[in-house]
């Protein structure tokens, strides 16, 4: 109960220090585009009620979704197969190097010519960000596989799918999970910048709308609504991750007591 009480407490000490300083520093502010805080708050509950929650945050939420899931999925497959064949991976690497130096966000408008301006393209823009963190830990993962545990499987005559589950991916699922963090708030970015362009609808788009009809306020309760999203998905990921990695933690923590 202690522990918890002071994990708490580091979480939550710094960004009540910056909202503090952020309202005292913006308290006697006249300026339009940095209204006082109180003024931001007062205006939220106006701005994001329920409908606009459901027509704007939701669809955003659900575009992130699928274009992450999207790009664990691919960028798992295909990292497992480049770390586990060295001419794959030599015939690969170039050409991932390549790809990888490309900014997402330049990608949108070639995007857009083949996949148009609806969710598709939205989910593309997401996943083809989120796909390389993904992918690249996975290859420095299934790379770092310890020999003696393989070899050791193969012995026993544990191989195909039961060694690349119990040896190979569970060997390599921290660094996955590293790059899974990475490629989350990569999402959140291209989450709004994909709806900055031809959209509806969604958090980058109503937060356009705001700026463009010079409603300050509004627009500021869109960017702390989503540093809030960006918050609780990080804390969601974080407990999934203790989850599935316990063994790992576990494993830590009693080295870390050991010495």
């Amino acid at each position: 109960m202690k522990s918890l009480a002071l994990r708490l407490f580091f979480v939550l000490a710094l960004p009540l220090i910056l909202v503090i300083a952020w309202w005292f520093a913006s308290d006697s502010s006249t300026d339009v585009y940095w209204p006082p805080l109180r003024t931001i708050l007062t205006t939220f509950p106006d701005v994001w009620t329920g409908e606009r929650l459901r027509d704007d945050v939701l669809p955003s939420l659900l575009r992130l979704l699928a274009g992450y899931t999207a790009a664990a999925v691919v960028g798992v497959a295909l990292g497992t197969v480049i770390g586990s064949y060295r001419r794959v991976r030599a015939v690969c690497e170039p050409v991932l190097e390549f790809l990888r130096a490309v900014p997402p966000p330049v990608l949108v408008p070639v995007i857009m010519l083949f996949a148009g301006i609806g969710d598709t393209m939205k989910i593309a823009v997401i996943a083809s960000g989120c796909v390389w963190p993904v992918l690249l830990n996975t290859v420095e993962g299934v790379r770092a596989v310890d020999s003696v545990m393989s070899e050791t499987a193969r012995s026993y005559g544990i191989t195909g799918a039961a060694r690349l589950r119990h040896v190979v991916l569970r060997s390599a699922s921290p660094q996955i999970f590293a790059g899974l963090r990475q490629a989350l708030s990569i999402g959140i970015i291209l989450m709004v910048i994909s709806e900055m362009f031809a959209a509806s609808n969604g958090l980058g788009f109503t937060i356009v709308q705001f700026q463009r009809n010079f409603a300050i306020p509004d627009m500021w309760t869109g960017i702390l609504l989503l540093g809030l999203l960006g918050f609780v998905l990080s804390v969601l990921f974080r407990l999934v991750e203790r989850q599935v990695l316990g063994w790992y933690h576990g494993l830590r923590d009693t080295s870390r007591r050991s010495s």
